[in-house]
């Protein structure tokens, strides 16, 4: 059962990967790249270098950097171009002109306009084809050829109805529908009789290689010229050719044919050897009705498909080798065979022979490496260590996952590095494995110089230097990168060249001094390859590096590196990080992609690239000597190198004297935030070394509208207008200082005057408050003296009392009594006085008692006036006329209508009313 699945899978596989095999690298244009319609019927390359395509309504131009499309005044469908000179021809419905480049747009001339040239039976022609010979052009219907000598256009009528006319040493030849091929001899028409064989088909191509003149017919095929007759060519692919439509061919150098068909693409046949590749939509383009065929400038070609435009590039030494169903899977290691390769890849192995891609049995599951050993090629697997041979895999033996098989050329051994570590096998035994011990750590690379000695990399971080003896059996296992003190030592890359082990950590170059046994950096790499991401072996002479996403290949003259860069359009986004590997068979190389291989030939150099055009727009308008570009307006750069293939380089630019190399991606960059005034770029080349300088750029940026001359004039307005209104505020504003001034010393003489009048009044007062008080002390001495007449009447009437006490005569006490009565006596008027002046003094007191305690009686007001002056109830009873209980008597009333307690103070509270 197991051997029935491994059939069927290797069954599968072949049939899926049966139309695979190394093409020339094709670059596809879909119409939303393009933004045209689908067919496109002729392509011709300007002087400019630019291509121009007939895609139906539309004239398609591409300078490698962007594409524009035009139309027709009319609109109608353009069939033919043609590049003449500087200008482009092109035929539509009724109508042909050509167009001119003015100021970076394509402005089209009318020939055939106001010239009644397509009326009558003239009135339905559409111009298929164009060309020139003997300094006339030719415009070609089916049924009418216009000729314009470039003044005149003179009209010729086909006695047929034709497919096209093709110009073959000068000899214009008409090929007819089913009727033959015909010689155009001025206005007349020749059948070539010898050629009958293709009377009854269409035409679709005449061109003469070799000295023999091919005829490709629409459904016979192709012919060839054998004397004075046409004979089928003797060609494998001619039978297949019937069936498939010739639509176009073209001879490309002397040892190609394209030819382009209806159903099957495009065949490329090498003319050598009669061997042919197809290239169509299983393999590389998108559409396999090719329409057009054009051979560029650099020998490559375009093709017009019937939904899409391919660019084939066959003069290029790079092929590519794509899988386009994803069954063969990314390719970990290669080698060739002498019929084809064997491929190493995550799905298995696989072999190509034949133009055909084959699973080989029992091999599925991950293959990491291939070496092409006597014995047969040795192959490092997840399942151990398999042999291929003559279509089949065996197991030698079980060590899994085999990064790399190293011959060593200093033994008689092979060295394994896997999973487990390294492994040697001795005498070419594959059979018998035996381990370096010492060193069970996953080994991703190794390599040696020296016997007895082998430098191993883990798959992870560390260099080990392995010395074992002549049994190998080991003696030390060294890690170097950590005895030397290197920290971030993972990913190490180890590099063989010319009899020297390098190894590259953290982007630092070391050797090995033996002698002082620690590690060295190596002056010469360090300054040559500083910051790149890998390096790969090729041979002694030759080697590939890996920086900033892009392949070198570099070589070696003298002290000097030449790098060679591998344009990124070969592998963009199909490189394998720390997986790529580079095999080499004769001069040609192999890379491994995810999905395939790229090859390229050493021995093939490039020539110099041209200078590159350099063209900006603003506003969809090319940037001219006069042209002001407004500030802060984006600016769109074209560099245009007029290469298409191999050669086509990525350009760098500096602005304005920067230090920065800027990456220009496809050729086009856009500038923003652009600051006024003159603006210069400079555009570099970059061999991976040197930053080459190619050509310059300059034009102007208009300051921005707030400095513009109008803004300065009115800034110059605002300005004077500015300090005017600042000099006449500071004016008024000095004005109304005087004015303040004037007003605050009028003010101040005012306050001045209040004050005065106020220190009058105020003299006035205290002068009435001095007399006042004057008035009020003699009161008080008034009532003061008055209240001692009562004491003293007080005096005196106890003075009676204590007489009358101690007399007993009554003559003599009559006597005594009289006497003391008129000591003492006070008269009326003097107590009224008392009481008047009382009253005056305590006028407020009065007041204030009456309004708060309207209650009290006028005896009562006397007696709280008589307390207020502090005097004692002994001295109150006299001025009241009442005994000294009387007085008590009155306070506690009082008291009480006051609302006082015993314990409160009669004289303070008399003090706070």
């Amino acid at each position: 059962m197991k051997i029935v699945a491994q059939i069927l899978f290797c069954t599968v596989f072949t049939l899926g990967l049966r139309a695979q095999e190394l093409l020339p690298f094709v670059e596809n244009f879909t119409k939303t790249e393009y933004q045209g319609d689908n067919q496109n019927w002729s392509i011709a390359q300007g002087a400019d270098h630019a291509l121009y395509f007939a895609n139906n309504h539309y004239l398609l131009r591409y300078n490698g950097v962007k594409w524009e499309k035009y139309t027709m005044p009319n609109r109608t469908i353009i069939r033919a171009v043609a590049a003449i000179g500087d200008k482009i021809y092109c035929g539509s419905y009724k109508e042909f002109g050509y167009w001119e480049r003015k100021g970076g747009k394509m402005r089209y001339v009318s020939l055939s306009a106001g010239k009644n040239l397509f009326s009558g039976r003239s009135a339905n022609e559409e111009i298929w084809k164009i060309f020139t010979n003997d300094g006339r052009i030719y415009f070609q219907s089916f049924n009418e050829l216009f000729i314009y000598d470039r003044q005149r256009i003179e009209k010729v009528r086909f006695p047929f109805q034709i497919s096209y006319c093709y110009l073959v040493d000068d000899d214009i030849y008409v090929g007819s529908v089913r009727k033959g091929i015909y010689l155009m001899q001025a206005k007349t028409f020749e059948r070539l009789q010898g050629w009958s064989a293709v009377d009854n088909d269409i035409i679709h191509h005449i061109e003469k290689q070799g000295g023999k003149r091919y005829v490709f017919t629409r459904a016979n095929g192709v012919f060839v010229e054998s004397g004075n007759q046409l004979v089928a060519w003797n060609h494998l692919l001619n039978s297949r050719l019937k069936s498939e439509i010739i639509l176009t061919a073209k001879f490309v150098g002397n040892n190609k044919l394209a030819i382009g068909t209806a159903q099957q693409g495009l065949y490329l046949v090498d003319l050598t050897d009669q061997s042919y590749r197809s290239i169509n939509r299983t393999n590389a383009i998108k559409n396999n009705a090719v329409l057009s065929v054009l051979q560029d400038g650099e020998n490559d070609l375009w093709l017009g498909l019937d939904n899409g435009i391919a660019h084939v590039e066959i003069n290029s030494s790079i092929g590519v080798f794509t899988d386009q169903s994803g069954v063969l899977g990314s390719v970990y290691a290669m080698s060739t065979t002498p019929g084809g390769y064997v491929f190493a890849t995550n799905h298995g192995v696989f072999s190509y022979s034949g133009n055909s891609l084959s699973a080989v049995p029992a091999s599925q599951g991950q293959a990491w490496d291939i070496y092409a050993a006597d014995t047969g090629y040795v192959i490092g697997h997840n399942d151990g260590t398999l042999v291929y041979n003559d279509g089949r895999v065996s197991k030698a033996n079980g060590i899994s996952g085999g990064w790399k098989l190293l011959k060593s050329e200093v033994e008689d051994a092979f060295f394994q590095a896997h999973y487990s570590g390294v492994s040697v096998y001795r005498n070419g035994d594959f059979s018998n494995p035996m381990p370096l011990e010492g060193l069970t750590k996953p080994i991703r690379n190794i390599a040696q110089t020296k016997r007895g000695e082998l430098w191993a990399a883990d798959n992870y971080r560390s260099l080990y230097r392995i010395t074992y003896d002549d049994r190998f059996k080991t003696k030390k296992v060294e890690n170097v990168s950590q005895s030397n003190g290197i920290l971030n030592d993972f990913s190490v890359k180890l590099f063989h060249y010319k009899n020297e082990v390098l190894f590259l950590i953290d982007k630092v170059w070391y050797t090995y001094n033996s002698i002082a046994g620690k590690l060295e950096r190596d002056p010469l790499f360090n300054k040559s390859f500083p910051d790149i991401s890998d390096i790969l072996t090729i041979d002694d002479n030759h080697f590939m590096i890996l920086n900033g996403g892009l392949l070198y290949v570099v070589s070696q003259e003298g002290s000097e590196f030449v790098w060679e860069l591998i344009p990124e359009k070969y592998y963009q986004g199909k490189l394998m990080p720390e997986d790529s590997r580079v095999f080499k068979n004769g001069n040609e190389i192999f890379v491994n992609l995810d999905d395939g291989f790229l090859s390229y030939m050493l021995s093939r150099k490039q020539g110099a690239a041209p200078k590159p055009v350099i063209e900006g727009f603003y506003n969809n308008s090319l940037i001219t000597a006069d042209t002001r570009v407004a500030y802060n307006q984006p600016i769109d750069i074209d560099v245009v190198s007029g290469v298409y293939g191999q050669a086509q380089q990525d350009f760098f630019y500096t602005l304005n004297g920067a230090k920065e190399f800027n990456r220009i991606r496809n050729g086009h960059l856009t500038l923003n935030n652009l600051g006024a005034g003159e603006q210069h770029l400079e555009f570099y080349r970059f061999d991976g070394k040197i930053f080459a300088k190619v050509s310059d750029y300059r034009f102007d940026v208009k300051n921005p509208w707030y400095f513009s001359i109008w803004m300065v004039l009115v800034y110059i307005l605002a300005v004077s207008g500015s300090f005017f209104l600042y000099y006449r505020w500071n004016k008024m504003r000095y004005l109304q200082k005087l004015q303040l001034k004037e007003e605050e010393l009028r003010h101040q003489q005012k306050i001045r005057e209040l004050e005065i009048k106020t220190e009058n009044e105020l003299n006035i007062q205290e002068y009435e408050k001095h007399i006042l008080e004057l008035e009020l002390q003699t009161k008080s001495s008034e009532v003061a003296g008055k209240s001692l007449s009562i004491a003293k009447q007080g005096e005196m009437i106890e003075n009676i009392r204590q007489i009358l006490e101690s007399e007993d005569d009554i003559a003599r006490l009559k006597a005594e009594v009289l006497k003391a009565i008129k000591i003492n006596s006070i008269n009326r008027h003097e107590w009224e006085v008392f009481e008047n002046n009382l009253s005056q003094i305590h006028q407020g007191f009065i007041s204030s008692v009456t309004s708060k305690y309207p209650q009290l009686t006028a005896k009562d007001i006397k007696l709280c006036i008589y307390l207020k002056m502090n005097l004692s109830s002994k001295e109150i009873a006299p001025l009241m006329n009442i005994s000294f209980r009387g007085v008590e008597l009155h306070r506690y009333r009082l008291r009480k209508k006051l609302g006082l307690s015993a314990e409160d103070n009669l004289y303070k509270f008399m003090l706070s009313i």
